[in-house]
C-alpha cells in the first residue's frame, strides 16, 4: 500500500491469505490519512468522556491512539499481554465463517483502508477508524474480550444451525450498539455508537429511542436499523452479564425462536424493562 493508492485499495481482496487476511502496511499510509485519522480521533475522543463506558474511556487515555493510524504489530504487543488478543488485517467484510473462526480464536479483524475526507461523518461499510477506535479499547477489558470469543465460538454452530440471523441481532445491539448502566448513568460500550459523532450524543441524550434491560431471546428476536440512528437500544448491567449469557448453549434458544415473527425494532413490549433518562429501569405499561 502506497500512500498515493491506499484508499483505491478498498475492499480489494486480490492480496489476502485464505483466512481473508493481509499485510498491514502500515509504512504507505499517507500523512493525509494520518491527519484524517486524527480529526476524527479528536471529534470522538472529546465526546466520550460523558457518553463512553470508563473502561472505553480509560484505555483510550492510556494507550494513546491518537497520534496517527495505529501500527497493528505495536498494538498487538500491548493486547496480547493484556488478554491474548490480537488484531489481524483484512481487506474489508470477511465471511459470517471466517469472522466467527478469528472471534473463536481471539483474533479481531480489523479493516486496513480509511474512509475519504467526504466520509467523515458517515460510511457505509466499516473502515479502519470505526474498527480500531470503536472495538479495539474493549478488547483490553478481561470479561469483554472473553464474551466476544464465546460470541465466536457461538457463531460457528449458529452456522451449522441456521441460526446466523439470530445469532447477528445479538451483535448488533450488544458489540456495535449496546449500553451499559453505570454508577453515572447509562453509557455506551458499542462500537458503531462510539465511532459516530452523532450517535454518540443521541443514544444517551435523545428521548426519541426505547432504551431497554438487557433481554437475550428478546434481542434474537428483534429486527434492527443499518442506515439511521437505532431506535431501541438494549442495557446490560455489567460485562459478567453479558458474558454469562453467552454461556448457555444456544440451540434451545434457536428452537423456540424458529419460526417466530421478528419484533420491528420500534416495539416495546409488557415485559421489557425500560430505562427512562435520570429514573431506574420500569416495565413498560
Amino acid at each position: 500500500m502506497t500512500g498515493e493508492t491506499a484508499h483505491n485499495l478498498r475492499g480489494d481482496y486480490s492480496r489476502m491469505r485464505p483466512d481473508y487476511t493481509v499485510v498491514q502496511d502500515w509504512a504507505g499510509y499517507s500523512q493525509a490519512e494520518h491527519d484524517l485519522w486524527k480529526r476524527l480521533y479528536a471529534r470522538q475522543v472529546a465526546l466520550a468522556p460523558k457518553y463512553a463506558c470508563d473502561e472505553f474511556v480509560d484505555t483510550l487515555a492510556a494507550l494513546h491512539f491518537g497520534d496517527g493510524i495505529p501500527s497493528f504489530e505495536a498494538v498487538n504487543a500491548k493486547l496480547g499481554r493484556a488478554t491474548n488478543w490480537q488484531l489481524v488485517a483484512v481487506p474489508g467484510l470477511v465471511p459470517d465463517l471466517t469472522f466467527f473462526d478469528h472471534l473463536a480464536n481471539r483474533r479481531f479483524p480489523v479493516t486496513v483502508w480509511l474512509r475519504t475526507p467526504e466520509e467523515f461523518d458517515y460510511i457505509v461499510e466499516p473502515d479502519i477508524f470505526h474498527d480500531f477506535y470503536g472495538h479495539v479499547p474493549l478488547l483490553f477489558n478481561p470479561v469483554f474480550a472473553d464474551y466476544l470469543q464465546a460470541y465466536g465460538r457461538g457463531g460457528i454452530k449458529a452456522h451449522e444451525l441456521g441460526a446466523i440471523e439470530m445469532l447477528s441481532r445479538l451483535y448488533w445491539y450488544t458489540v456495535e450498539f449496546g449500553l451499559i448502566d453505570t454508577p453515572k448513568g447509562l453509557r455506551t460500550y458499542g462500537a458503531g455508537i462510539l465511532s459516530s459523532g452523532g450517535e454518540l450524543p443521541y443514544c444517551i441524550d435523545s428521548p426519541d429511542p426505547n432504551r431497554i434491560g438487557f433481554d437475550l431471546l428478546r434481542i434474537m428476536r428483534t429486527r434492527y436499523k443499518i442506515d439511521t440512528f437505532q431506535e431501541t437500544y438494549f442495557v446490560i448491567r455489567d460485562f459478567r452479564e453479558l458474558f454469562d449469557a453467552t454461556a448457555p448453549d444456544f440451540t434451545p434458544y434457536y428452537a423456540e425462536l424458529s419460526g417466530k415473527e421478528p419484533h420491528a425494532p420500534s416495539i416495546v413490549l409488557p415485559s421489557d424493562r425500560v430505562y427512562h433518562r435520570g429514573a431506574a429501569p420500569q416495565r413498560a405499561a
